[in-house]
């Protein structure tokens, strides 16, 4: 991958020396006046014309108004989306910054990926982490990686998804808006019905496992700590009566399950690690798919030998039996999931939800 992107004037549509100039007074008299609807408006405007070198003046004017002290960063952030979106890849690679995606509507590392394809934005970006969480977003995508061995080293799995693993949910981004479906489940009609009323925290055989833990609350941090949810999970030996019932928080006798498969069940988890819940920052599929992988490796005893190679990860997947788990309708962001390992004679649920 080359280091640097190429400068704006490289990459700017040619336009006439007066309009440039009405141009330039329009965004400036808007800044001046800290417009941010009339920004907005341009925004809009400059976009349906395509001019990408212009957007990125809105942009930096937008940023630099903060030191004259008009806060103007919902247009620099709007702009920053957008050009991440729709520009050509030479322009869209020079948003991507740590900060910038504070407060778009998901990771620009996840936006480029929806309209540009690995091949075209590779040779604009630097050797360092952001760009390869782009690459990872793009293989998501379907695209294949080149030289995924030169990448900067910062995702510790396999670039490429496995046989094994599902299709992920992935975000659909338009111009004001994203969609962050979950992913589907099996019809109630097939659900089994599981009796935890003999089990709670005391009488199950808990399993203190700190690994497993803290994989699971990782996984659903930005709902907890960025947003309203919780989060609770339970380990424990025998049937998964004994998890469910460790959970503490159900006020249930009787449990619905769903069967899962392997697939499902990881398309879940890592759906879970890629949302940012009701008001927490979304972090991405590529960060999502990595949690689900920490996950697997917890609940495998796998730590110690990480990073997992494709066939142990996949290995550890089909040791498991997957359910989903309910006794109400949900509603918000909900990841509830029980799996039982015969092999082991094991047994994890997690409650994670949260909510407007």
């Amino acid at each position: 991958m080359a280091a640097p992107s190429p400068s704006t004037a490289a990459v700017r549509v040619t336009r006439g020396h007066s309009f440039d100039l009405v141009m330039s007074q329009q965004l400036d008299d808007l800044v001046t006046r800290a417009d941010l609807d009339g920004l907005v408006r341009l925004i809009d405007a400059t976009c349906a014309s395509r001019d990408w070198a212009h957007l990125l003046e809105i942009r930096a004017a937008s940023r630099q108004a903060v030191q004259t002290g008009r806060q103007l960063w919902p247009a620099a952030t709007l702009a920053e989306y957008r050009l991440a979106l729709h520009s050509p890849a030479a322009i869209a690679t020079q948003v991507l910054r740590l900060e910038a995606s504070r407060f778009t509507l998901g990771p620009l590392t996840e936006v480029i990926a929806q309209h540009h394809t690995w091949d075209q934005l590779a040779e604009f970006l630097p050797h360092e982490p952001q760009s390869t969480y782009v690459a990872y977003e793009c293989a998501l995508r379907g695209n294949e990686i080149a030289n995924a061995n030169e990448l900067f080293p910062a995702l510790e799995i396999p670039v490429q998804s496995s046989s094994w693993e599902p299709q992920y949910q992935l975000a659909v981004y338009a111009d004001n808006e994203a969609a962050f479906a979950a992913p589907t489940l099996p019809p109630t009609s097939e659900a089994t019905t599981c009796d935890i009323s003999a089990v709670d925290a005391v009488t199950a055989s808990l399993i203190d496992n700190e690994s497993v833990e803290q994989a699971a609350h990782q996984l659903a941090e930005a709902w907890t700590a960025q947003s309203n949810g919780h989060c609770t999970t339970a380990f424990a030996s025998g049937e998964i009566s004994n998890a469910l019932g460790a959970l503490g928080d159900l006020q249930t006798t009787n449990v619905n399950l769903r069967a899962l498969s392997s697939q499902d069940a990881l398309r879940w988890l890592a759906w879970a690690g890629a949302s940012g819940g009701a008001y927490g920052r979304r972090r991405g599929a590529a960060t999502g798919r990595f949690g689900a992988w920490w996950m697997l490796a917890a609940l495998g005893d796998a730590l110690r030998s990480w990073p997992l190679t494709a066939e142990q990860a996949g290995n550890i997947a089909a040791q498991w039996s997957w359910s989903w788990w309910d006794n109400e309708p949900s509603s918000g962001w909900q990841l509830q999931l029980v799996a039982h390992n015969a092999t082991t004679n094991t047994s994890w649920a997690i409650n994670a939800s949260d909510a407007r």
